[in-house]
């Protein structure tokens, strides 16, 4: 059995390369098969909503590898990032959910689990 990956992604838009990494890991580790939980916090919550993307030089798009780990796995956007943002659950993609830090903290002290913030 492979290990479970939480990825943090807390850059978005103001930080396309770092946001980038968070989502290659998290699409590709998916890809592979691993159970992975993708929690979107701080400006990349607003990669939960439709429609929202970023042209970054010699990546895949934004969406298409959320979109992967949809597929496979979870995504999440923090609650209160979102709240600060004035996001909430209706306006979020179909498949991405709302939590909080219990949820969080649940997830990456799981048994097996790495997690990896960027």
């Amino acid at each position: 059995m492979s290990r479970g990956l939480v990825v943090k992604v807390t850059a978005g838009a103001d930080d396309p390369e770092r946001c980038n990494q968070g989502f290659t890991v998290a699409a590709t580790a998916a890809a592979s098969g691993a159970g992975v939980s993708l929690w979107l916090t701080g400006e990349a919550a607003w990669f939960g909503l439709p429609g929202r993307d970023v042209v970054l030089p010699h990546a895949l798009p934004f969406a298409d590898m959320l979109g992967a780990v949809l597929e496979r796995g979870r995504v999440t956007v923090c609650s209160q990032c979102a709240a600060r943002r004035g996001i909430v659950e209706g306006d979020l993609l179909d498949g991405v959910r709302l939590a909080g830090s219990p949820s969080y903290v649940e997830e990456v002290l799981a048994e097996g689990v790495q997690a990896l913030v960027y």
